[in-house]
């Protein structure tokens, strides 16, 4: 019922604010921006307006809600926070980030339409962006890049990941089985873009001297694929499944240790959409292994389709927040998958 997916998402919602406040001691009132995403889940009121109703936050905040935009919509909010922080000055940014299985789970018998039901599960996250220069002294990480790439204008690819009804009539969400195929092809225009941002002189050298021999010789030459450890000591992978992992790892020649957050992420909490980056880099902190200085790369993907890149620095060593979602198991992990 919406009664029943209402009440799932403010549990979801207002667990993730109530510790985010209660952890940085941000009253409700100092928050001038709100981003909330959820794909499936558009009710009247938003969400957002649930929210502003939830902490009372102030009349003149600025609020925005985001549908439709898959699992990468997490990133598309920080980055829309970040433009909003540059337009409006010293104040705080929320971002907030969910989904609903309520009113979406699929009863029907469409096997492509039944794999979201296997992978998705309750989740969410709420994040605190500022650019108030004191404030500096107790953030965690600085937002360095984003890079967005929608590939929409394709017709496979925007039908990869589709909101439909079968042929009785049941709603589901349908994914295709070219949608591995084109997540890696996103992923390297991503990466594409990203590369002169963060990747050493070197690296960037080898990968353009190799397009222009391949470009020479007719393709003869395998493209080479930079390093991307050089530019990342952490890696927050979306955690969309076994498979996305698997494709990802391989493409970007990541050891185990790199996407161990993702697969752990996927072990415990299954796929939480936009918010599974979060519960990765929240691992990357309770295992203790965020040191001062560490960059960290979040990828996204996204129905539409999208993949979107956020890359953060560490401003400190971090510690996990008070109320992580390890808090009472991460001393159990990681753990072997036997898959």
């Amino acid at each position: 019922s919406m009664a029943a997916a209402r009440e799932e998402a403010e549990q979801v919602m207002f667990g993730a604010l109530d510790n985010l406040f209660a952890n940085t001691n941000v009253d409700p009132k100092d928050v001038g921006i709100l981003v909330v995403n959820c794909s499936i889940f558009c009710p009247t009121p938003s969400l957002s307006a649930m929210i502003v109703n939830k902490y009372k936050l102030r009349s003149n905040i600025r609020t925005f809600n985001l549908g439709g935009m898959g699992c990468s919509a997490s990133v598309i909010g920080v980055d829309l926070a970040k433009d909003m922080l540059l337009l409006h000055r010293n104040t705080y940014a929320l971002v907030v980030s969910a989904e609903n299985i309520t009113l979406n789970w699929y009863f029907g018998n469409n096997r492509s339409m039944l794999v979201p039901n296997c992978l998705f599960r309750v989740g969410g996250a709420a994040v605190l962006l500022s650019d108030k220069s004191r404030d500096k002294r107790r953030a965690k990480y600085r937002l360095v890049h984003v890079v967005r790439t929608h590939r929409g204008a394709d017709d496979k690819a925007f039908r990869c990941a589709y909101q439909q009804e079968d042929d009785t009539g049941r709603k589901g969400v349908f994914l295709s089985k070219d949608l591995m195929a084109i997540a890696g092809e996103t992923l390297k225009t991503n990466f594409t873009a990203l590369g002169p941002l963060v990747l050493p002189v070197s690296e960037q050298i080898l990968f353009f001297m190799t397009l222009l021999v391949k470009k020479l010789f007719n393709g003869k030459v395998k493209p080479y694929v930079p390093d991307s450890k050089l530019a990342f000591e952490h890696f927050c992978i979306h955690a969309g499944g076994r498979a996305v992992i698997d494709e990802i790892e391989k493409s970007l020649q990541l050891s185990p240790v790199h996407a161990e957050p993702a697969r752990m992420t996927l072990h415990r909490f299954g796929n939480t959409s936009s918010s599974s980056t979060w519960y990765e880099l929240a691992y990357i902190e309770a295992k203790g292994r965020m040191r001062r200085g560490n960059r960290v790369w979040q990828i996204a993907f996204g129905s539409g389709f999208k993949c979107n890149s956020a890359v953060w620095e560490a401003l400190r060593d971090v510690k996990p927040s008070k109320n992580s979602p390890w808090e009472h198991c991460i001393d159990k992990y990681p753990v072997t998958l036997s898959y």
